[in-house]
């Protein structure tokens, strides 16, 4: 019911930072929240970061807690994710997802982007 578009990814030092962007349309936008979920091969999708649709409440991952910030830009069917900080991992997908709940979960979101590739190398 609705597209979402990821792009930002690519190969970075550790310690580095990327900023990655999710561009919603084919519904409001503004009506939804936001999260962004990573998978690495073979693993389960892993809860990264959520924000509402007026910004009001945002949520982390425990481990990228004070490394990542979350935003968006209802005018812009954007929403952002500034990964700052960034830790030694092999290869992962990064998805964004809309839903009606701010939830943790992967299973209470129905859309899902088709991901943007990320590479922390040390």
């Amino acid at each position: 019911q609705v597209t979402l578009v990821e792009s930002g990814g690519g190969l970075v030092w550790t310690g580095g930072s990327l900023r990655l962007s999710c561009v919603a349309s084919g519904r409001d936008f503004s009506k939804y929240n936001i999260a962004w979920f990573r998978q690495a091969p073979g693993k389960e999708r892993e809860f990264v970061a959520v924000i509402s649709w007026n910004e009001e409440r945002t949520d982390y991952g425990d481990s990228v807690k004070g490394r990542f910030t979350n935003s968006r830009d209802n005018a812009k069917n954007t929403a952002y994710l500034q990964m700052s900080s960034l830790q030694p991992e092999g290869p992962g997908v990064y998805y964004c997802t809309a839903g009606a709940f701010f939830s943790t979960r992967s299973d209470m979101y129905d859309d899902w982007g088709q991901g943007t590739q990320v590479t922390v190398s040390s």
